[in-house]
Parts: structure tokens; sequence; C-alpha cells
């Protein structure tokens, strides 16, 4: 288990202020619109599901009682509620909801430790677009592992994980031996961002393994969006920073 808890700044000369508005956007849209997970119908309904993204069609289904094979718990499932406009954009307001605090917050550190060093390389601008970028990726890599693997394509994913994990995967190929200061099985440590990310990336992707690619939607955790995420993020960074000169050192360590 690691659980980065800060990074070293510098040569970071501006403010990200990109990076901020996005983790604003996440916690109001969750406060506000989700209802703090409790808007279903809102959740529901902008949320990426793989059967809607595969045909084009947007799927309706009622609210049903399942029970868990292992616990033999009876709960609740939501139905699907109808997507406003094109379910496309689901690709895009899916990524900033979340199913619950502990989604949120976990998102959100991450997001405020890694972006705002990449956000300085590439500019805020051509920031905004990577992390979309990233995100719509992520989400038809899930997508498509769930279609390949055949997992339940009703089963809708949501949050900021893909597009943060493009964050991470820029992060580390321009900043492979910044300091990242780390919880390592309950230890804390300073390690360099190849390693903090490198053993992060390497949990997501055996877990993805371990569960079949696809699969994963059902465990609760989207592996594949964050490879998918990942890996474009790997992909593209360097696109986006042509022409974009390393910052003069001149902050420190946080």
């Amino acid at each position: 288990m690691i659980l980065p808890i800060g990074d070293d700044n510098t040569g970071r000369t501006t403010a990200p202020v990109v990076n901020y508005a996005l983790i604003a956007l996440n916690l109001l849209v969750f406060v506000f619109l989700q209802g703090m997970g409790t808007n279903e119908r809102f959740t529901y309904a902008y949320s990426t599901v793989p059967e809607e993204i595969a045909t084009g069609h947007d799927v309706v289904t009622r609210p049903r009682v399942v029970e868990d094979p292992l616990t033999r718990e009876r709960f609740r499932e939501p139905g699907l509620e109808p997507t406003p406009g094109s379910v496309y954009f689901t690709l895009i307001t899916s990524m900033f909801m979340h199913g619950g605090w502990a989604h949120i917050l976990g998102n959100m550190l991450f997001l405020w430790i890694f972006g705002d060093n990449v956000e300085d390389r590439l500019g805020h601008l051509r920031y905004l677009v990577f992390y979309l970028v990233c995100g719509v990726i992520a989400s038809l890599a899930q997508v498509f592992m769930t279609v390949a693997f055949g997992s339940n394509p009703l089963i809708p994913s949501l949050g900021a994980s893909g597009a943060i994990s493009g964050v991470l995967g820029g992060y580390v190929l321009m900043f492979p031996r910044n300091r990242v200061h780390v919880i390592l099985f309950r230890f804390l440590t300073t390690v360099p961002a190849y390693v903090a990310l490198g053993l992060w990336f390497l949990f997501q992707f055996v877990s993805g393994i371990g569960l079949l690619g696809g699969a994963t939607q059902e465990s609760g955790v989207a592996y594949a969006a964050h490879v998918g995420g990942f890996i474009a993020g790997l992909a593209l960074v360097k696109v986006f920073a042509i022409g974009r000169a390393p910052a003069a050192p001149r902050w420190g360590s946080s």
C-alpha cells in the first residue's frame, strides 16, 4: 500500500489555477448536484454506461433488489436514468462525479499533489485539454474491456480517476526523479516519482489482470480506466508539451 502525501515543487513558476478549478468543480458537483451521493437520479443519468457508448443508444432500467452471492445480503440497485442529450457526453460528465467521500477525497489528493507540476509544464489551456482527453480515453478503455471480456455492460462508471491517471502518467514521464513523500506500508518516507507512481501503476495493472479487465467494474474499481488513462498520459504528454520549455527552479518542496 502506497499513499502519496506531497511532492517536490522545485521549478514550478505558475499558480495551478486550472488544477484548482478542476478540484473545486469536482467538489461542487459531488456536493450540490450529486447531493453527496444521495441524488441517484442525477448520478445514474450522467454516468458512463458501456452499453450506451457501444451502441449509441440511451438505456433506461428499473430499480431492482439484488443479493450479494457471498454475504447473501440483499440491497436495492438503482436503475439507469434517461440521459439528456447524447450518451457520448457522459464520457465528460462522468469524470466530474464520484461514488462517495472516500472516492472523491482520494482522487482530489492525487490531483492536488501531481497536477500542479504538469500544468506548470504544459500551460493552463493545454493542461485542461490534456486532462479531458486522458479522461475520455480512460473511459473508452473501460468500455472496451467491458465489452471484450463480456462483463455486465449496464454497470455505470464514474469518477476522475481515469483523467488523474493520465496526469500521473504525464508526471512520471516529465518528473521521474522528483521527490514524492509517501506513506509506504505505514512508514513515512521519500522516494523518486518513478518509484511511487511505478508501484501505483503496477498495483492497478496486476489488479486489472487478476480481475480479467472488464470484470473490474463488478469489484467497484475501474482498473481498466486507470491503466488506460495512465498509458494515455505517457503517450500524449510530450505531444502537449511541444514548444514548452522546462521552468527554471524557484519553488521549494511541499
